[in-house]
């Protein structure tokens, strides 16, 4: 390994705060696909850990997030685990550390900017955790996501779905059943000023709660509360 590899791996192990036993797994975990394309001596990049490092970190959020919060029902918990685990949060937390200027990028990458590009930054983020696991077991991969996560997970949305019972709705449908909610109109009465709407909202094809109201959006805004306090019964996961 030469010294800048060396260099590299020194400032990259404080930023995360974890010493590797075996150096060569952090090299690679910030080896971008374009680099090694045009290193011969190169054969691995982190397209791999960045699969397992995907699956590592969706575990380790649900994980924290079940534990931390014991009235969150799935569908906050979902919605928490997808804000932080997105691609521009990622981002954020390796353009927070300054990640992007150890990552080993090719030529032509690196001249369009590929060190703030955020697709590899986030990529990155997700592969040292793997690098880390792969290393040092889960429990180090447990410390090093603590050290990058923590912030955050003091510091989750109070009410993600205090007023939005149809984005709750949402996200449960697509978890249990691979699909959305739709919304339709059943009854409409009154004249065009003072209209009356109900609307029924259907997951797969049973119906789960009826709302009305003033407008079509407060009555799908209702259908959906009802929805959500009957889901249990009428629509069972799959």
């Amino acid at each position: 390994m030469q010294k800048a590899d060396r260099d590299i791996c020194r400032q990259v192990e404080r930023l995360l705060g974890y010493r590797f036993r075996r150096k060569q797994r952090l090299i690679v975990a910030l080896t971008h696909p374009s680099y090694r394309h045009e290193q011969e001596d190169v054969n691995e990049d982190n397209q791999r850990m960045e699969f397992l490092g995907d699956a590592l970190l969706g575990f380790m959020l649900a994980d924290e997030l079940y534990k931390k919060d014991e009235d969150a029902n799935e569908g906050r918990l979902t919605a928490w685990r997808s804000l932080i685990a997105s691609g521009p949060n990622l981002a954020a937390i390796a353009e927070n550390i300054g990640l992007g200027e150890f990552i080993y990028l090719g030529r032509g990458e690196a001249r369009a900017g590929g060190q703030l590009r955020k697709s590899n930054l986030a990529d990155s983020v997700e592969a040292l955790l793997c690098a880390v696991y792969l290393d040092g077991g889960l429990r180090n991969a447990r410390r090093v996501f603590g050290n990058l996560f923590g912030e955050q997970l003091k510091n989750l949305p109070a009410a993600e779905w205090t007023d939005n019972p149809k984005g709750e709705l949402q996200t449960i449908a697509q978890i249990r059943h691979k699909t959305v909610p739709v919304y339709r109109v059943v009854e409409q009465s009154g004249p065009p000023h003072d209209a009356r709407f109900v609307v029924e909202v259907v997951i797969g094809d049973q119906p789960a709660g009826r709302g009305n109201g003033s407008s079509k959006q407060a009555a799908e805004k209702e259908a959906a509360r009802v929805a959500l306090e009957n889901i249990p019964e009428s629509t069972p996961a799959g």
